[in-house]
């Protein structure tokens, strides 16, 4: 049974954490991942937040895109969209730890040249996480505590020239209640539907992302709830 509280973050496991998950299933999972990202227009939390740190950029500069848990790289592949149509030079790396996940990001990112993936322990092996202008995370920092959070988003800010941008869910029991509802209506796999809820459970409260904020030197915050119940968390770097 997958329990919420909207007092305190869920332990529980999402399936997908499974580094050993593969096959059908996998593919089918992040098939309905990204139909839900581009139904609630989740991947473009991640894009305005990229705008905002380039700010001030030369758009003759190439840039470079670190992804941090990349999934099946589909953000990256938006990116790259986004970079052709507003005339930008970009240069992406996906990193994940769960090979089985990289092999598919890399057949679904084959007409990419620009996208480059790596398999990287980013807790354990700090000096294999590539240097970069942005790191992003979407998805991926709920499915940690708050001490691994604020390390490694203290070694991703040195890591960046100019900062991060997070994009994770509120942890609401409105959101929590209604992906009960629609994810029986639009989500095909079992795993996806248990994820869901269980990465809601696992999400933030504004005041959580403020305080793992407050661990981390040399940076400036700024936390903006976004629909559908996600937090834009950009950071960045101090010169």
């Amino acid at each position: 049974m997958i329990t919420f509280s909207n007092k305190y973050r869920s332990h529980q496991a999402e399936i997908m954490d499974n580094l050993d998950f593969q096959g059908e299933e996998m593919k089918n999972l992040l098939s309905d991942l990204k139909y839900v990202n581009k139904w609630l227009g989740g991947n473009k939390v991640t894009l305005d937040g990229i705008e905002k740190l380039l700010l001030g950029n030369s758009k003759k500069e190439s840039i470079t895109i670190l992804d941090i848990g990349c999934g099946d790289g589909e953000m990256l592949r938006n990116c790259v969209k986004y970079a052709e149509n507003n005339n930008l030079k970009l240069k992406c790396i996906g990193v994940d730890f769960n090979k089985n996940i990289l092999e598919y990001a890399e057949n679904q990112s084959r007409d990419f040249p620009n996208i480059k993936f790596q398999k990287v322990d980013v807790f354990l092996d700090e000096e294999l996480i590539p240097n970069c202008d942005i790191a992003i995370c979407t998805l991926f920092l709920h499915h940690f505590n708050e001490e691994r959070i604020s390390e490694l988003l203290y070694t991703l800010l040195k890591k960046s020239n100019n900062g991060l941008v997070i994009n994770d869910l509120q942890r609401s029991r409105m959101a929590f209640n209604l992906f009960k509802i629609l994810s029986k209506l639009f989500l095909k796999t079992k795993t996806a539907k248990y994820d869901g809820l269980v990465s809601i459970a696992r999400g933030f409260k504004k005041s959580e992302l403020e305080h793992i904020s407050k661990k981390i030197p040399n940076q400036k915050s700024e936390i903006h709830w976004r629909w559908a119940f996600r937090y834009q968390w950009i950071i960045k770097k101090k010169i």
